[in-house]
């Protein structure tokens, strides 16, 4: 008897039975063939073809163009319009300092992992293409979106593969991932958002010019929220791992407090401003609640 996956235990069967009953609509005119749920700026039934890209693991062979491979001795897919309703981006944050995880919780990382998952799942079975990028000092990997089922096993894989790693600077990578996604569609960051402020809105406004619909979920444990600490400790830098800091935490609770609600403040009026939708989670709350909850109110903004 074969083992099970260990890829799987990023579906849980609990969480996926409460979000098969939210669907995730996109605001905006997206490309792509559309059978009903997202309007598209394409009229009436197209299977031309639109374009080459390259073969990456998980494609189909049966697309690859095999006259262009026998001109450039490489594997292009030929890509028609009628591919998907949505075009998605999975952007995962594998940096050092998601692998914070609290005392009784799991890391930020492993929270990100699920969450992706389960979007990825949500999006696969409402006939959307869904691609996935993680990163931590670079991009680590770009799997294209793809919207056969089959896809969500390479998508699993490579969540489950994939462990935090170091620093990162999210307004560079931002701006890379940009320009490297040449459809309209959706793109959804799961982050801890740790960067500078004005470069992480930078990279951000970045995918907004492009014509992208952005989702923002903001990942942070509860600690991060409400700094509980009361013993003298060592805080140490989980990206770079060289900074360390012994203090006394009931003398800077208030001073982080206040630095943490400015931040996050400044990232929700900001991602409002630009019409990117903020979802801060905490991962005491059990994701699919959150993403639930957040999805629910989605979906009521679109039927006033």
């Amino acid at each position: 008897m074969s083992e099970r996956p260990a890829y799987l235990d990023l579906l849980e069967p609990s969480a996926l039975a409460g979000l098969g009953r939210l669907e995730l609509i996109a605001r905006q005119v997206v490309e792509g063939f559309v059978s009903g749920k997202h309007k598209s700026p394409y009229k009436g039934f197209s299977v031309e073809f639109a374009e080459h890209r390259e073969y990456a693991p998980g494609d189909d062979i049966r697309d690859i163009d095999w006259r262009v491979y026998g001109k450039s001795d490489r594997y292009y897919i030929k890509q028609y319009e009628e591919e998907t309703n949505l075009r998605v981006t999975i952007l995962l944050d594998a940096s050092g300092s998601m692998k914070y995880a609290g005392p009784k919780g799991i890391s930020k990382f492993r929270y990100g992992q699920m969450l992706a998952a389960s979007l990825g799942h949500l999006m696969l079975h409402q006939a959307d293409a869904v691609g996935m990028v993680t990163f931590d000092t670079g991009v680590r990997r770009f799997i294209p979106p793809r919207g056969r089922a089959s896809h969500l096993r390479v998508l699993l894989e490579e969540l489950e593969a994939t462990a935090p790693g170091g620093e990162t600077s999210l307004g560079q990578i931002f701006h890379d991932i940009a320009e490297r996604i040449h459809r309209r569609g959706l793109v959804i960051v799961i982050s801890d958002l740790f960067d500078d402020v004005h470069q992480l809105m930078s990279g951000l406004h970045h995918f907004r010019y492009k014509r992208h619909e952005v989702m923002l979920l903001h990942v942070m444990a509860p600690e991060e929220l409400t700094f509980p600490f009361s013993n003298w400790s060592q805080f140490r830098d989980l990206e770079s791992q060289v900074h360390r800091i012994q203090l006394d935490p009931r003398a800077v609770r208030e001073q982080y407090l206040q630095a943490v609600g400015q931040f996050i403040e400044h990232v929700r009026r900001e991602a409002g401003r630009m019409r990117i939708d903020y979802v801060q989670m905490d991962t005491s709350t059990p994701f699919d609640r959150a993403l639930s909850s957040y999805l629910g109110r989605r979906m009521a903004k679109k039927k006033r």
